[in-house]
Order: structure tokens, then C-alpha cells, then sequence
């Protein structure tokens, strides 16, 4: 006679997981691990190791007092203003990654309705962003991140963005022919970053690469000072290089 397993047994592990995750989720402020243990059952002896490794897989987090909250990963599974922070923050902590990496400030930006919006920067005392003297969203012919961005809508989508926003000439560098954009923008090729040489502003160049993600319209863009413009190609094949796993984390 062959006996046949336990069909829960496999799975007490888990019950005991999902035990321990409801404990500290019913405490916004944090909860310590003996208050978990009496909430869950499990004993202390084996809780210690399971909270380890939910700690490194990101669904809890203990905090300067030794409490438990709820970390990034659990939070990503639910919906409503908790994911989209703990979306946001897991978005920073890649690009402050990147921004230490290149050595220079990094932006991550989206066309959305209609309008060129970066919606995050990393920057430091080390790495400053350029200063915006003009709205990015009219500056999508002379920046890095605007033609990226260009390059990835067709003909009228990007005639309807200049319409809008007219060609104007920032520095001596700035192209200021439609014509000569759209060709420029056609040779583009999608697996070389879109550089900006001083057209936006004087003192200081700037890459950006896209980012594609289902039918997002983004990039991912750096600048440096323009004494550092010899770092240029080689920090932006690095960020091209982040780019991926970028992407991948927004449509989480």
C-alpha cells in the first residue's frame, strides 16, 4: 500500500507566512517581533529567520526601533496610493543607483498627454541637475530628453508637439529648422542615446535614452557640466545599460 502525503503539509510554511504578514500589516506604526509571534503562533525559534528573509526580499522592513513594517514588496501587491509611494520609491532608489554609477544627475521623463513631464530626478552636491531656466516642455527640439521623446512619436505626433511648442533658439547650437529635426530625429537610431551638445544650454551636455514599456512614451536622461563632456558617451552606454531593468520596474 503506498501512502499518499499530507496535502497540507507542504504548505504550513506558507500559512505561517501569510500569519506573520497579516500581524504586521494590522500595525501601521510597526510591530515587535514578540507581538508577532503571539499573533501568528509560530515560534519564536523559527520566526527569527523567517522574518530574515522576508526582510531581504523586501515584504518587511524593521525600523531604528527594531519594529516590523511593511516593506516595499507587499506594498506593490496591493493598489491605490500605498503601491503608487511604494512604486515611486523603489523608482528613486534605482535612479539615486544609476545617478552614483555615472557620476552624473539622472532623470527619468514620460509624454504624457500631449506634454514632455519629468517626473523624477536624482541630483546631489556632486551630480547638480541643469538648471530649467526654460520649461522642458518647450524645449523638446533642443534637449536630450525632448528628442528622445520625439523619436518615439511619428510625424504628426511630433508636428502637433511643435505646433504647440515653437522651435526657438536657446544657444548657437540649437537647430532651429523643423526640417532639419525630422531628419536628424529619423537617422536616429533607437539603440544610441540622443545627445544634447550644448543646445539647450551653454556650460552643459546631456544623453537620454527611451525607455519602452507597453505604450509608455518615456526616457531616461543624464547631464553633466560641459568640462565634463569627455565622460559623455561612456555614461550614457551605462545608463543605456540601466535602462532595462528600468523599464521592467514600470510596468510593475
Amino acid at each position: 500500500m503506498v501512502l499518499k502525503p499530507e496535502p497540507t503539509a507542504p504548505f504550513h510554511s506558507v500559512r505561517y507566512v501569510l500569519r506573520v504578514l497579516e500581524a504586521v500589516s494590522r500595525y501601521g506604526g510597526g510591530v515587535t517581533e514578540a507581538r508577532i509571534a503571539r499573533e501568528s503562533g509560530l515560534p519564536t525559534g523559527h520566526l527569527a529567520p523567517l522574518l530574515s528573509m522576508l526582510r531581504r526580499e523586501g515584504y518587511v522592513e524593521q525600523v531604528a526601533d527594531g519594529a516590523y513594517v511593511i516593506g516595499d514588496s507587499l506594498a506593490l501587491l496591493g493598489s491605490g496610493a500605498a503601491r503608487q509611494r511604494a512604486l515611486a520609491d523603489r523608482l528613486q532608489n534605482t535612479l539615486d543607483e544609476l545617478r552614483d554609477s555615472v557620476g552624473a544627475a539622472v532623470y527619468l521623463s514620460r509624454y504624457i498627454d500631449g506634454e514632455i513631464k519629468v517626473t523624477q530626478v536624482a541630483d546631489g552636491p556632486l551630480t547638480p541637475a541643469v538648471n530649467e531656466y526654460v520649461d522642458f516642455r518647450a524645449t523638446a527640439h533642443a534637449s536630450a530628453i525632448g528628442k528622445c521623446l520625439l523619436t518615439q512619436l511619428d510625424r504628426d505626433g511630433r508636428r502637433d508637439h511643435l505646433d504647440r511648442h515653437k522651435i526657438a533658439r536657446f544657444t548657437s547650437r540649437t537647430i532651429t529648422s523643423e526640417r532639419l529635426l525630422f531628419s536628424r530625429l529619423d537617422s536616429q537610431a533607437p539603440t544610441v542615446p540622443v545627445l544634447d551638445l550644448q543646445e539647450y544650454a551653454l556650460g552643459t551636455v546631456c544623453a537620454a535614452v527611451p525607455l519602452t514599456a507597453g505604450s509608455t512614451v518615456g526616457c531616461l536622461a543624464l547631464s553633466l557640466p560641459v568640462e565634463h563632456a569627455h565622460r559623455l558617451r561612456v555614461a550614457a552606454e551605462t545608463l543605456n545599460r540601466g535602462a532595462a531593468p528600468l523599464a521592467l520596474s514600470l510596468t510593475i
